[in-house]
């Protein structure tokens, strides 16, 4: 495999590490969010990868493989709910319900997203070294 294709392939691992980051980021942002029922509330997001395999290269021509984002699915999971009458959007009941959002949860996934961007970044270093040395080697 040339090395361009290498560099191709972290490329585009990168970039859905951004979109990985930018979903974590968000979910960081909006987890204090509170509403008066349960469907109001923020629900966290992720990102789903898929690999790109060489067969399935018709869409993405020059590409021999790597990743892409095939979706942005939404949480299910139930938000807390929280006894406060005196919160200007408690219900009739006098309950709040809060974000999904774990915040514990998506600093891990935010440092994960973080290592594996820095480990794209690393690779598509060394492929341009490497690249720079065989044209140094071509010279003599």
């Amino acid at each position: 495999m040339a090395l361009d294709k290498i560099m191709t392939i972290a490329a585009s691992a990168r970039n859905d590490q951004t979109v990985r980051l930018n979903a974590t980021a968000s979910n960081l942002a909006n987890s204090n969010v509170m509403s008066s029922t349960p469907e109001g509330i923020y629900k966290g997001k992720r990102a789903i990868f898929e690999t790109i395999m060489q067969e399935q290269m018709s869409a993405y021509e020059g590409i021999e493989g790597g990743v892409k984002v095939s979706e942005i699915i939404t949480s299910d999971k139930l938000g807390q709910r929280i006894y406060d009458p005196s919160n200007p959007n408690a219900n009739e009941q006098g309950y709040i319900y809060s974000s999904n959002v774990n915040t514990v949860e998506e600093m891990i996934e935010m440092l994960d997203a973080s290592r594996a961007y820095q480990n794209n970044v690393e690779v598509i270093s060394t492929a341009k070294e490497l690249m720079m040395r065989t044209l140094e080697i071509t010279k003599v």
